[in-house]
This record gives C-alpha cells, sequence and structure tokens, in this order.
C-alpha cells in the first residue's frame, strides 16, 4: 500500500545520511527560499526609496503626478539592478577568463 510519496520519503531519509547532509533537494530548497529572501529584500529597497521620493504627502489616493514617479521609479531601479548584475556577470566572466589563461 505504499504510493510514490512514502517510496520517496524512505528513500531520501538515507540517501541525506549517506551523502553526509549534502541532499540536492535540501540543497534546492535552501537556494529557493534565499533567492526569495533576496526578492523581498530588494521589494523592499525600492519601496523605501520609491516611497522617499515620489510620496509628499499621503492621501487617499495617488495622484497622477506620483503615480508617474512611482512607476518611473520602480523602472529606473529594476533598470539599475539589472545593470549591476550584468556587471559583475561580466567582470566574474572576465576574472574567470584571467585566470584560466594565468593557469594554462
Amino acid at each position: 500500500r505504499e504510493g510514490p510519496g512514502g517510496t520517496g520519503s524512505a528513500m531520501d531519509a538515507p540517501s541525506a545520511a549517506g551523502l553526509g547532509g549534502a541532499d540536492p533537494q535540501l540543497q534546492r530548497f535552501i537556494e529557493v527560499e534565499t533567492q526569495k529572501q533576496r526578492f523581498q529584500q530588494l521589494v523592499h529597497q525600492m519601496t523605501e526609496l520609491c516611497w522617499e521620493k515620489c510620496m509628499d504627502k499621503p492621501g487617499p489616493k495617488l495622484d497622477s503626478r506620483a503615480e508617474t514617479c512611482f512607476v518611473n521609479c520602480v523602472e529606473r531601479f529594476i533598470d539599475t539592478s539589472q545593470f549591476i548584475l550584468n556587471r559583475l556577470e561580466q567582470t566574474q566572466k572576465s576574472k574567470s577568463a584571467f585566470s584560466e589563461s594565468l593557469s594554462d
């Protein structure tokens, strides 16, 4: 009467112990949770920055100027974040290429 869930969980425990804690499912879970945390931090930073920049006086509704400001602020924040990530990626690749050429 064991279903696929029962078989999977029975196999996970020995494999986790046998790999000395390097369980691929656990590693993947940690990666996903870390990505979620980074995303939440980015959203928090973006909200704080754009709120300070665009919100003069809180009211019951956003006026069109504040709404436009928020849209532009979020778009520039995303553009800047993407630019920085791309730049870091290029820097990392060039360092890797440089270290490979030294080892040849």
